[in-house]
């Protein structure tokens, strides 16, 4: 009877221990299977309508007196990549963490340039502010700038934070929104320059979007608005009747289920483009009805579209050029936007432009 109790035991405790080992395998098996099977947060479904900007948690206030500790805090996120081809998070709400409300109310501005850059490209924006930037005023025209970005996507983007607050005390002529700086998200870049000058900047008769790669000829363009009509008026290299882009291996690759007509609507590169203020307020709107494209100069073209207003082409042709013009002391008195092949044109054609003498 001894022997069959401790038998028995024997047999129920090698039993438990057996019960216990499955249950403990049982465990980690489920955790592994969870683990493999559900997509992480940054991935989830529910988090793509978000993925161009900071989860709500970690937005920063509208104010330029910010704390750098309070924006690196928000900015330690892994670089943003769209999740799927041709997605633009918008219409959204998107707010500025560095912002020049009073800048055009302060300056009684004529025209306001904006210069879109990437929060990384600081050489761009020191030779802007040393060649065409700094020319402030044509006649009695006073002319502004500044520059717009998003957030910092690289790996450094803590200390680039810090960087461009550093940098806003300076010069106070950056603008940020908290939106993910990436080439897919210019069109979302654009629309936020166009309600912040619909916010701020209606005192203005125009603003110009201006590439950070483009010498500016401000002078002349001052002179073309003179003569410009100030309502529903925007105005560059139109491109009419242009193709839509099918090959998967271009830059500015469509397909047909994101846009299915063969041809775009007329629409300004993106290179420089001028427009009447009058005209933000209704591209803001119309954009909340236009499906999105990444391809922020052909969106702009069908928001034109869908509001009826045709872009007025500029009355010489040669005034913008989307392929660098090579420097000719004459030419270049005479154009208004070109793009460059390098910062060193740039600086080197605007400092020779400046030089005593006759132009032609």
């Amino acid at each position: 009877m001894k022997q069959d109790s401790e038998e028995r035991c024997q047999v129920q405790s090698n039993g438990g221990s057996r019960t216990l080992r499955s249950f403990v395998i049982f465990i980690i098996l489920l955790i592994l299977f969870l683990c493999y099977c559900i997509p992480t947060y940054e991935n989830s479904e529910s988090w793509m309508p978000k993925v161009g900007k900071f989860p709500p948690e970690t937005l920063i206030n509208k104010t330029t007196n910010i704390s750098l500790t309070t924006v690196s805090a928000g900015t330690s996120a892994k670089p943003w990549k769209p999740p799927e081809p041709y997605y633009v998070a918008y219409p959204n709400r998107y707010n500025f963490i560095i912002n020049e409300p009073q800048k055009c109310q302060k300056e009684n501005v004529f025209v306001m340039l904006i210069i879109p850059v990437a929060p990384s490209n600081t050489a761009a924006r020191e030779a802007i502010r040393s060649t065409w930037g700094s020319e402030r005023l044509v006649g009695d025209k006073i002319v502004s700038l500044l520059f717009l970005l998003g957030l910092p996507t690289s790996q450094d983007s803590e200390k680039l934070q810090e960087d461009l607050l550093q940098e806003s005390e300076k010069y106070h002529d950056l603008l940020q929104s908290d939106f993910w700086d990436s080439y897919y998200n210019l069109t979302i870049k654009t629309i936020v320059m166009l309600e912040w000058l619909s916010a701020n900047c209606q005192n203005a008769s125009y603003a110009m979007k201006v590439d950070s790669d483009i010498f500016l000829n401000v002078k002349n363009l001052v002179n073309l608005l003179l003569s410009s009509p100030k309502q529903n008026y925007m105005s560059g290299l139109v491109a009419r009747r242009a193709m839509v882009l099918r090959n998967p291996h271009s830059k500015w690759y469509l397909p047909q289920t994101v846009y299915a007509p063969a041809q775009y609507p007329p629409y300004a590169l993106g290179l420089g483009y001028v427009f009447s203020l009058d005209l933000t307020v209704k591209l803001v709107e119309a954009a909340q009805h236009v499906k999105p494209v990444y391809i922020e100069d052909v969106f702009l073209g069908l928001c034109m579209k869908h509001l009826g207003i045709d872009l007025t082409d500029p009355p010489d042709g040669s005034l913008f050029n989307v392929f660098p013009v090579d420097y000719n002391r004459c030419r270049y008195s005479k154009l208004i936007a070109t793009t460059t092949r390098s910062l060193t044109n740039q600086v080197e054609f605007w400092r020779n432009l400046q030089t005593p003498g006759p132009y032609c």
